[in-house]
């Protein structure tokens, strides 16, 4: 279980965390959002253990982690912009980490996620040959053999679109529950944060919103702050498909009428 106590932040006289508390249970999803600027991603980075807090606790597993460094903790991030090495093959990105640490993982486990991940075709090619969608599943590959007790994902879809974002939200989630590996992700769009966590932390202005399940938060927001983030977006979406169906049945039928209007009519028997 991760642990979460009373954590702040500042830099100078700015605060960007107040008072930050909660628990994250084992093999559990977790995603922080809110707008920008409101500390979702200093938050990630002191988790990790780039960035120290101000005052608070981080517990992992009954192990207090605040003071231990960021390579002794066991916690391992996919970036958003990927981090791959451009001079190295995609099989090579993925196996690098294993260098300085054979014996992580064995070749049927870099194996396993390979497949896993449907890289098997790309493993020879160089990262400049690879699609978006493809490098975000070598980045995770990468992280993966590592066998982090806790992964972090920062803002992981943001430069996927339509059928490749939804493939990789369904790799992830798929990993976490094969691998019962505790999951935190950062983004801005609720509909990512509530079809793919079990728990979503909301932050304004560097506090808690609200933190609890997407159904709860949807049924129940805890103030107008999070009834307007988060619902609002959710409603403007899906007003937005609604539209894109009308329209689309809208242009079918007219297409059948005017089909129909310039039909030969049958000779009478």
């Amino acid at each position: 279980m991760l642990e979460l106590k009373d954590i702040t932040k500042s830099f100078g006289d700015t605060h960007v965390l107040n008072g930050i508390s909660l628990t994250l249970d084992n093999g559990r999803i977790m995603s922080i959002l809110g707008p920008s600027g409101g500390g979702k991603t200093t938050l990630l980075n002191i988790i990790l253990g780039i960035t120290d807090a101000t005052s608070g606790q981080i517990i992992y597993d009954g192990e207090d982690l605040t003071d231990v460094p960021m390579e002794k903790r066991g916690f391992n991030i996919v970036f958003q912009d990927y981090a791959l090495f451009p001079n190295l093959t995609a099989y090579e990105n993925i196996t690098y980490g294993l260098r300085n640490n054979p014996g992580i993982s064995s070749e049927a486990e870099i194996k396993e996620l390979i497949s896993l991940l449907g890289l098997e075709e790309h493993l020879n090619k160089r990262i400049d040959e690879l699609s978006g969608g493809q490098k975000q599943r070598v980045a995770l590959a990468r992280t993966l053999v590592m066998k982090p007790r806790l992964l972090l994902l920062d803002e992981p879809l943001s430069a996927l679109d339509g059928v490749i974002k939804e493939s990789i939200k369904a790799k992830i989630k798929q990993i976490v529950e094969q691998y019962h590996l505790t999951t935190i992700m950062v983004t801005h769009d609720p509909e990512e944060a509530c079809t793919m966590s079990d728990r979503v932390l909301i932050i304004n202005q560097g506090r808690i919103a609200q933190y609890d399940t997407p159904e709860n938060i949807i049924e129940h927001p805890a103030n107008d702050f999070v009834r307007t983030f988060i619902l609002h977006q959710l409603e403007v979406k899906r007003n937005n498909i609604y539209t894109l169906f009308n329209e689309g049945e809208h242009a079918a039928a007219g297409a059948n009428g005017a089909d129909a209007a310039v039909a030969p009519k049958r000779a009478e028997a």
